[in-house]
C-alpha cells in the first residue's frame, strides 16, 4: 500500500526527474573524464592533484545519489535492481569507500588493494568508474531516439569512424606529458603510429613500450589493445542491437553472414556472449601467465606481476603482440620460459580461431548439447577454421624448424627448438610475439612467414589477414577449376558462386594494397632491402606486428604508409564484405554470353 502511495506521488514528476538526471549524468561524466585526463596526464603538483581527486570523488558521490533516485522512480524496483545489478555493485562500492574515507577515515579501496601490493588502486578505481559511466552515457545517447534520428549512420561507416575515433583518442592520450618518460613528449606521428598499432592489434612499435611509456601510458596501451581487439566484433553487434532505427535488414544479413549466427535475431544477442567469453579467456590466461613466469623474471611487487600477467594475456588473446619487455619474449628473463611461451601460444590460437568457432565448440551450451547428442558434428565454419589453422600451424612449425635449425635455433635442444618453432608458427598468424632474433632470419623463412601472415587468422576473430576461410575457398576454387567440376564443394555442401567471388575480391584487394605499399616503401626507404620492406608491410596489413627491427628507422612517409596499411587491414576486409553483401537494384536480366581468353 505504501509503495502504491509513493508511486502515485512520484508519477507526475517522473519525466522531469529523469530528464534532469540524464542531463546531470551527461555533464558530470564528461567533467569527470576531463578531470581524470588532466590529473593523470598533465598535473604534477600534489596539492593540485589532491583538489582534483576531491572533485572527482564528489562527482562519484552524485552518481550514487542519482542511482538511488533512479531506484526510487523505477516503479518496479526489484526488476530495476536485477537489470542494473553491475551498476548497483559499483555504486555500493563507491558508497562504502566514500563513507569509509571521508566519514570514518578508513580508505577501503586503498587498504584492500595496498594489502596485496597493488599500487595506484584508488586511481584505478576512479578511472574504472568514470569509464563505466562514459560507456553508459554513449549507450544512452545511442538509445535515445532523438540522437538516433540526428545521427543516422550506416553500420559500415560506423565501423570505420569508430576506429578513427579510437586511434585519434589514443594518439592524444599518448601525447600527454605524464604518459611518457620523454622530456619533450611524444611526436604526433609516433603517437599516431603507436595508437594505430594498438587499436588495430598489430604490435609494430616505433618506441620501446617497456621503457618509453610511464605506467599510465602502458595502461592506455592496454586499453587500446582491448578495445581494438573487440572492436569489429563489438561494433558489429553493438550498432545492430542498439541502433534500433537506421539499421536495415541488409545490414542484419551482412552481420549474420560474417558472424555465422543461428538466425538474423541471434546476431543481436552476440555482444554479451563475445564480451563474456573474451574476459573469461583473458582472465584464465592471466592466471596461467602469472603462474608460468620463469625464475629470472623479476617484478617490483605483486601488483607489477599482476599487471604484467594481465597485459600479456590481453595482448596475446587480442593477437596484438605488444610486450612490456624490450625485445619481446626474446628478452633474457623470459627467453627460456617455455611454459610461458606455450600459454601465450594457446591464447593466440583461441584469439585467432574466431568467436563463432569458440561458441560452437567450447561454449557450455554447445558442449552440453554435444554430450547429449554425440553424433552431432561441429558446424562447417568450425571445421574449416580448426582444420585449416591446424594445418597452417603444422606447416609453419615444420618449415621454421628446418629452415632455422642452424641459424636462430642454434644452441637449443630438440624439444626447445620444436617449442620455439611451434610458437613462431602460431604467432606468425597475426600475433607478433617473438622468441627468436627476427633480424637473423633467413630469406626463405621470411618468405614463408610473409605467406602465413598474409593468410592470417579466422573470420570473427581478433586477428587479421585475408582469413583462413578465404584461403580455403580460393584453394578449392582452383582445384574445382582444374578438375573441371561445375560446383565448388566442401564438407558435402555446395558453396555458392557469390562466396567464391567474395573470396577472390578480398584476395585481390589485399594483394593490390600490399604491392602498392611495398612499391611506395621501396621509394621512401631505399636503405632497406625489398624483402625486409615486404615483411614489414605485410606484417602491418595483416595486423601481425612481427618486424626485422626496421620499424623505428622507417621514414615519416613510410610510417604513414604503415599506419594506413594497419588501418585498412583491420577494417578494410570487413567493410568490403559488408559492401559486397548489398544487393543490386535488380538482377532480373542477363546479357548475351561471350568467351574471353584467360591464362
Amino acid at each position: 500500500m505504501n509503495t502504491e502511495w509513493l508511486n502515485r506521488h512520484l508519477y507526475g514528476s517522473k519525466l522531469t526527474a529523469y530528464a534532469a538526471m540524464r542531463r546531470t549524468t551527461y555533464v558530470l561524466t564528461l567533467v569527470a573524464v576531463g578531470l581524470l585526463l588532466y590529473a593523470h596526464g598533465v598535473v604534477e603538483r600534489p596539492e593540485t592533484l589532491r583538489l582534483l581527486f576531491y572533485a572527482i570523488d564528489a562527482i562519484l558521490a552524485v552518481f550514487v545519489l542519482i542511482y538511488f533516485l533512479r531506484i526510487l522512480y523505477a516503479f518496479e524496483r526489484i526488476k530495476f535492481l536485477r537489470r542494473t545489478w553491475f551498476e548497483g555493485i559499483l555504486m555500493a562500492l563507491i558508497l562504502i569507500n566514500h563513507v569509509g574515507t571521508y566519514l570514518l577515515g578508513v580508505p577501503v579501496v586503498y587498504n584492500v588493494f595496498e594489502s596485496i601490493g597493488v599500487a595506484l588502486s584508488v586511481e584505478f578505481y576512479r578511472v574504472a568508474v568514470s569509464l563505466y559511466m562514459l560507456v553508459l552515457l554513449v549507450i544512452e545517447l545511442l538509445e535515445t531516439k532523438i540522437h538516433q534520428r540526428s545521427l543516422s549512420i550506416k553500420p559500415s561507416f560506423a565501423f570505420i569512424l569508430s576506429f578513427i575515433i579510437l586511434i585519434l583518442s589514443g594518439a592524444g592520450l599518448f601525447m600527454l606529458p605524464k604518459m611518457t618518460h620523454a622530456p619533450e613528449g611524444m611526436r604526433f606521428l609516433d603517437a599516431l603510429f603507436m595508437s594505430t598499432s594498438a587499436s588495430c592489434v598489430t604490435g609494430l612499435a616505433v618506441v620501446d613500450a617497456s621503457t618509453y611509456f610511464t605506467f599510465g601510458g602502458q595502461v592506455v596501451l592496454l586499453l587500446l589493445i582491448q578495445m581494438g581487439g573487440l572492436g569489429i566484433l563489438t561494433f558489429a553487434t553493438f550498432f545492430v542491437s542498439l541502433m534500433r532505427s537506421g539499421v536495415g535488414i541488409r545490414q542484419h544479413v551482412a552481420m549474420y553472414e560474417l558472424l555465422e549466427g543461428e538466425s538474423l535475431y541471434s546476431t543481436r544477442g552476440l555482444l554479451q556472449k563475445l564480451v563474456y567469453l573474451t574476459f573469461t579467456i583473458e582472465a584464465i590466461g592471466a592466471i596461467a601467465v602469472f603462474m608460468t613466469w620463469g625464475r629470472d623474471a623479476q617484478f617490483a611487487d605483486l601488483g607489477a606481476k599482476i599487471f604484467y600477467s594481465v597485459f600479456h594475456s590481453v595482448s596475446a588473446f587480442c593477437n596484438a603482440g605488444f610486450s612490456l619487455y624490450p625485445e619481446g619474449l626474446y628478452t633474457l628473463p623470459v627467453r627460456h620460459s617455455y611454459l610461458l611461451h606455450l600459454v601465450i601460444a594457446f591464447l593466440i590460437i583461441f584469439g585467432g580461431i574466431g568467436f563463432p568457432t569458440i561458441l560452437d565448440v567450447l561454449s557450455p551450451a554447445a558442449m552440453r548439447e554435444r554430450m547429449n547428442s554425440p553424433w552431432k558434428n561441429w558446424k562447417l565454419l568450425s571445421r574449416v577454421t580448426i582444420y585449416t589453422s591446424a594445418a597452417l600451424i603444422a606447416i609453419g612449425t615444420i618449415g621454421f624448424f628446418f629452415l632455422e635449425y642452424n641459424r636462430t635455433l642454434t644452441g637449443l635442444n630438440f624439444s626447445e627448438s620444436l617449442i620455439t618453432s611451434f610458437f613462431q608458427s602460431v604467432t606468425t598468424r597475426t600475433a607478433g610475439f617473438n622468441t627468436v632474433d627476427m633480424s637473423g632470419l633467413a630469406v626463405p623463412t621470411m618468405l614463408l612467414i610473409i605467406v602465413l601472415m598474409f593468410i592470417g587468422a579466422s573470420p570473427g576473430s581478433t586477428g587479421g589477414g585475408i582469413k583462413t576461410t578465404t584461403f580455403v575457398v580460393i584453394l578449392l576454387s582452383v582445384i574445382t577449376t582444374i578438375r573441371g567440376k561445375k560446383h565448388l564443394e566442401i564438407g558435402r555442401r555446395t558453396v555458392p558462386q557469390s562466396v567464391a567471388y567474395k573470396a577472390f575480391s578480398v584476395f585481390a584487394f589485399a594483394a593490390i594494397i600490399n604491392l602498392t605499399c611495398i612499391f611506395i616503401l621501396s621509394i621512401t626507404d631505399p636503405q632497406y632491402d625489398i624483402i625486409r620492406l615486404a615483411f614489414e608491410q605485410v606484417s602491418a596489413f595483416a595486423t601481425v606486428g612481427l618486424s626485422t627491427g626496421i620499424t623505428a628507422g622507417i621514414s615519416d612517409v613510410g610510417k604513414v604508409i604503415l599506419i594506413l596499411s594497419m588501418y585498412i587491414g583491420r577494417v578494410g576486409t570487413i567493410t568490403l564484405a559488408l559492401a559486397l553483401s548489398t544487393r543490386a537494384t535488380t538482377t532480373d536480366y542477363k546479357y548475351p554470353s561471350t568467351h574471353l581468353v584467360v591464362g
